[in-house]
């Protein structure tokens, strides 16, 4: 199973970037609960977004209002609209596939966000 997220880089304040994650490898894409985590060097990594298999979606509170999660199962790719960047907000981002069920719980390889003037 690989999760492949891309989309980062460097942003001013203020302004947007979309994070992409596509998953390969996974059988029944649809039945994954989806996430995007972030870190910071000598931080534990934070869950800004989840998006379950039923479509409902939760938001940490230093994002809710700024951030949308979505996903396209045909595609087994789940996105993450970030708008109204902050400085706060640089880390990287990680994409998380999750049936916790059945036992599986992967992530991928991460893509850095730096928000800077």
């Amino acid at each position: 199973v690989q999760l492949q997220a891309s989309g980062g880089g460097l942003v001013q304040p203020g302004g947007s970037l979309r994070l992409s994650c596509a998953a390969s490898g996974i059988i029944f894409f649809s039945t994954y609960d989806m996430g995007w985590c972030r870190q910071t060097p000598g931080k534990q990594r934070e869950l800004v977004a989840t998006i379950s298999r039923g479509n409902s979606t939760s938001y940490s509170d230093s994002v809710k209002g700024r951030f949308s999660i979505s996903r396209d199962n045909t595609k087994k790719a789940v996105y993450l609209q970030m708008n109204t960047l902050k400085p706060g907000d640089t880390a990287v981002y990680y994409c998380n596939a999750a049936a916790i069920s059945r036992g599986y719980n992967y992530w991928g390889q991460g893509t850095q966000v730096t928000v800077s003037s």
